[in-house]
């Protein structure tokens, strides 16, 4: 009796556990997020990339139209996947990396929200007068 009662607490208490790890969310970068927002400011175009690749397709599309650096492009692969990508002075990057390290990017530097170091630096520059 006392191995059975055992044997079904075990379950029960694994039971929870699995029911704990399910309910955990994705932990969302902060990094990544506020690349997010830098790049929900750059032009962005909506293309399908028929019978060519996603990559092709938006290479193709780029040198078409004469598109400027920066820019983002959203390549429609089906119905189900569209693709996203970033035009910079350097070439043709995936969005998610650039999410990632927006920092690596000149063109997006500017678009970036005011650090507290900048007011310093101009603080520096007065003082120096």
């Amino acid at each position: 009796m006392t191995t059975d009662f055992v044997a079904i607490t075990t379950v029960y208490s694994l039971k929870q556990e699995d029911n704990r790890l399910a309910r955990r969310r994705k932990r969302k970068s902060r990094r990544r997020q506020e690349g997010r927002r830098i790049l929900e400011h750059i032009p962005q175009y909506s293309i399908e990339s028929g019978e060519d690749k996603p990559v092709t397709a938006a290479r193709k599309f780029i040198q078409a139209e004469g598109i400027l650096p920066p820019a983002l492009l959203l390549v429609k692969r089906n119905e189900h996947t569209t693709d996203r990508y970033f035009w910079a002075e350097k070439g043709l990057f995936g969005a998610q990396y650039v999410e990632e390290n927006h920092f690596l990017f000149p063109s997006l530097r500017t678009l970036e929200s005011p650090t507290a170091q900048e007011p310093v630096a101009v603080a520096v520059a007065v003082a120096s007068n």
